[in-house]
């Protein structure tokens, strides 16, 4: 989170669409609400929203010609997409751009990232470094809800919108695990007094 995956996205899909290259994006729970992939810096671009049900062999293959998928949110397709991303790859030679997390507000690996670090040929971190309040490198996400931060409920609750009463913080795994927020921000192990 906060590292510029979406925003990389948009960037990767402008530079091949530039040079000819046809593709499609894709999305899943994107902030925005809708079908779209947005950054938090404010850029955009309308996107197809992958449901559960989505085929994406089926998807790409009803199209004359697909060069490359630019999808972000991976993190939240089903594992069954993951493998058909993966077939796109090897029987159809599409190029296949997935960008999301790695694990949840837990520090669980979502089912699909799993997959998806399973069968990637590559996987990279981004470069745009991500910083816990601490100024130790960020690795972990932080649900917090009420100003205090959670450590159980669902995998997946979209947050850091205007109307969302969820809001999520880049944590380093020392703080992550002992629920410090930083000054002036509640942590779990405090309870709900300010």
């Amino acid at each position: 989170m906060d590292c510029g995956k979406s925003t990389l996205a948009l960037q990767m899909n402008y530079n091949h669409g530039r040079q000819g290259r046809r593709g499609l994006v894709l999305t899943k729970h994107d902030r925005s609400g809708g079908p779209k992939l947005t950054s938090r810096i404010g850029l955009g671009l309308e996107a197809i929203e992958v449901e559960d049900s989505l085929d994406l062999v089926r998807l790409v293959t009803a199209h004359d010609r697909v060069d490359y998928l630019i999808c972000d949110e991976a993190c939240f397709y089903t594992v069954e997409q993951i493998e058909q991303l993966a077939d796109l790859v090897d029987a159809y030679g599409v190029d296949v751009y997935a960008f999301g997390l790695a694990s949840d507000f837990r520090s669980v690996m979502f089912p699909a990232a799993q997959r998806l670090f399973e069968l990637a040929d590559e996987v990279c971190r981004l470069q745009v470094e991500v910083l816990c309040w601490c100024g130790r490198p960020g690795q972990l996400n932080a649900r917090i809800v009420g100003g205090t931060m959670a450590r159980t409920g669902e995998q997946v609750v979209i947050g850091d919108t205007d109307d969302a009463p969820v809001r999520y913080q880049v944590l380093c795994r020392r703080h992550h695990r002992a629920g410090q927020l930083g000054e002036g921000v509640m942590s779990s192990d405090e309870g709900s007094a300010a």
